[in-house]
């Protein structure tokens, strides 16, 4: 697997510096060209908004996939393994299918958005075609991300830690925040990552939720590579979009060897 992932990383970076003919072939080279052109304020702009959509979808995923790990793993009872696979399963389905299915629900006429203009929302107010529409779609792709490695922080956790915290700090919040957060640090790391590196790089949801002025990054290669066939310029922005994310994995990586070490010690 690293042969081939090595392999193909070199090809990428070295035909990034290559150039296309009139009628669309690549060719390697070693023109600069490509690279110079990432620090065009249009690319600069979309790396930065594809950036903010990731941080904000992880943000949104771990807020939401906390209260639902802890009441699976730690109140569910025998129903744990059922409650996992609804969680699950729905997943299973083609990702392009439910983010299709997420447009039609969440689109001006959809169900959502029928029953809130009844109630009086404004008839201006959409969310397909704008960017809380993008981020809806990311986190309904990658929310479950986020609950496994959670669920399975909080069920490796020692529970008498929860009631030595509620003697010691009292109240559930606190409680929760003291020692079931700590105590699962490393599950929430490892969602978090999860993810954020396909959020980074994700355009079906930006294409079907979001508008011409919502493009992600993916999106932008795409296009290079399918629509202007322009290979060269879609490799050096896929290098700027794996060099984002390796420093992500980098600062995970630091992070988890530091928590690693404290456990020893």
């Amino acid at each position: 697997m690293s042969v081939f992932f090595i392999a193909s990383l070199l090809l990428v970076a070295a035909l990034s510096f290559g150039t296309t003919n009139d009628l669309g072939n690549a060719y390697f080279g070693h023109s600069l060209a490509n690279i110079e052109a990432l620090a065009d304020p249009a690319y600069r702009t979309v790396l930065l908004r594809s950036l903010a959509y990731a941080v904000l979808t992880s943000a949104i995923c771990l807020v939401i996939a906390y209260p639902v790990s802890y009441a699976i793993a730690l109140h569910s009872g025998r129903y744990k393994n059922a409650l996992i696979a609804m969680v699950v399963v729905p997943f299973f389905a083609n990702y392009l299918v439910r983010m299709y299915g997420w447009s039609t629900i969440l689109s001006d006429q959809g169900p959502v958005l029928s029953l809130l203009y009844r109630l009086g929302v404004p008839r201006s107010f959409h969310i397909v075609n704008t960017g809380p529409g993008v981020v809806a779609g990311l986190v309904y792709g990658f929310a479950v991300f986020m609950v496994l490695p959670l669920y399975a922080a909080m069920e490796r956790m020692d529970t008498s830690l929860i009631e030595a915290g509620r003697d010691l700090y009292g109240g559930p919040l606190r409680t929760f925040l003291k020692v079931t957060v700590p105590a699962t640090r490393q599950g929430a790391l490892a969602g978090i990552v999860l993810v954020f590196l396909p959020a980074m790089g994700d355009f079906v949801s930006a294409q079907l939720m979001g508008g011409p002025n919502q493009i992600m990054i993916g999106n932008l290669i795409q296009e290079q590579f399918y629509g202007g066939q322009n290979w060269p310029q879609g490799d050096a922005l896929t290098m700027l979009l794996m060099a984002v994310l390796l420093i992500g994995m980098a600062g995970y990586l630091r992070r988890a060897r530091k928590d690693e070490a404290e456990a020893v010690r």
